[in-house]
């Protein structure tokens, strides 16, 4: 309850800091907002050059499939980096007035979830353009990034925690997600990939223990394929997120007054 209390306090906090750091994030650039288009929009030419031309990947829709892979990913990797050393970012603030510090976390969601509906508005229209059906299915976009929002900000709250005390956990984050990346199936059918190492039920599992990439193959069934996504783990995964964000926002309820101290 305390929780939701927080949320309504201070919900006004998390949307104007979020307007001012989308501002200042182009205040000194020409391009101004189109940047947050032609970023991930460069990133999917190069990767579908890559692995579409010269890779000669048979996926059909090469640019949508990376380009759903590159988004999603994007908005996970800049939620869970900067969640490890957002307290010490916000020193001036967290050390002058009482902020509930996951609070930063929504603050960085705001920022991130802008530009992946700018993105994905993007998609809509290549959607359209080259030609894919466009079915009912597409309405699971929404509940596939509520989850993913979820995931991020539960992984987020025990790194905010963590990072407090641990100043190589930043460096050992970047690391495994570098990883992770390439665990992920990007820019390639990773359940495809896996299963000419291993059985198709081992691929399948694979892919849907990584959080990630069984969210990034649901997005493209529903865009792509015009096919539901696997509800079952759907559920599984959103309800470990609630497991999760709950146990994360708990610790730092608990610990947040001694972060001051520390940082």
């Amino acid at each position: 309850m305390r929780f939701f209390r927080d949320i309504k306090k201070y919900w006004r906090y998390i949307i104007y800091a979020g307007q001012s750091e989308l501002k200042a994030e182009v205040a000194n650039s020409y391009l101004n907002w189109l940047w947050w288009i032609i970023e991930p929009l460069c990133f999917m030419l190069i990767y579908a050059f890559v692995f579409g031309t010269l890779f000669g990947s048979q996926i059909e829709h090469i640019q949508i499939f990376v380009y759903i892979g590159i988004t999603m990913w994007d908005f996970f990797n800049r939620m869970i980096t900067s969640s490890v050393t957002i307290v010490r970012h916000n020193k001036s603030i967290v050390s002058k007035v009482y902020i509930p510090k996951y609070m930063l976390i929504f603050v960085k969601m705001y920022v991130n979830a802008f530009k992946l509906v700018i993105a994905f508005i993007l998609l809509f229209f290549m959607v359209i353009a080259t030609g894919v059906s466009i079915t009912w299915y597409m309405l699971w976009i929404v509940p596939i990034l509520l989850i993913m929002f979820l995931l991020s900000f539960a992984l987020g709250t025990f790194l905010l925690h963590f990072g407090v005390y641990v100043d190589d956990l930043a460096n050992v984050v970047k690391i495994v997600l570098r990883m992770l990346f390439y665990l992920t199936g990007i820019f390639y059918d990773l359940e495809g990939r896996l299963q000419n190492v291993m059985s198709a039920h081992m691929a399948s599992v694979i892919g849907k223990i990584n959080p990630m990439a069984f969210l990034i193959n649901c997005m493209r069934n529903v865009v792509m394929y015009g096919s539901a996504p696997n509800y079952k783990y759907l559920l599984i995964w959103t309800v470990i997120g609630l497991v999760l964000a709950a146990g994360g926002v708990r610790l730092v309820y608990k610990n947040e007054n001694s972060y001051v101290k520390v940082i």
